[in-house]
């Protein structure tokens, strides 16, 4: 068993490995999975601070308050708003970013190696346990 230096997270797969499975899942577009790539990915990010760049947490935590306070309808509109701006056609300004990156907690209470459950990420459960793993992600970027 190893620990995660990013997000404390006590697991015999590494969190990346984890998380490229997860993705996987994610891509097929199936149920339970692919509805939830866009906190799936916020929650990883956000716990693997090293993944993100100046200012980049500010995204993915409006999307887990969305998800967390409004449901995954609200969250799907944020991820499909920030897939379409992602897309090589939309201008973009290119300028200094005024937003600085605070610093990133560590020791969340709920992680990656969690939602994996079994190491397969089973669709029983999956859902809830991806709003565990929002809510203690948020609430420690919240802390």
């Amino acid at each position: 068993m190893d620990t995660c230096a990013q997000c404390g997270a006590v697991s015999e797969t590494p969190c990346e490995e984890l998380f490229q499975q997860l993705l996987a899942l994610d891509h097929s577009r199936q149920e339970p999975w692919g509805p939830l790539h866009g906190v799936a990915v916020a929650c990883y990010r956000l716990q693997h601070p090293g993944s993100l760049s100046e200012g980049a947490h500010e995204f993915p935590l409006e999307l887990l308050r969305a998800h967390l306070e409004d449901g995954s309808a609200a969250s799907h509109k944020l991820t499909e708003r920030a897939r379409r701006g992602n897309s090589h056609r939309v201008h973009r300004e290119r300028g200094v970013r005024t937003s600085t990156t605070p610093e990133a907690p560590s020791g969340f209470g709920f992680t990656i190696a969690e939602v994996a459950a079994d190491g397969g990420f089973p669709a029983e459960g999956h859902p809830e346990r991806v709003r565990a793993w929002a809510r203690a992600t948020l609430t420690a970027w919240s802390a």
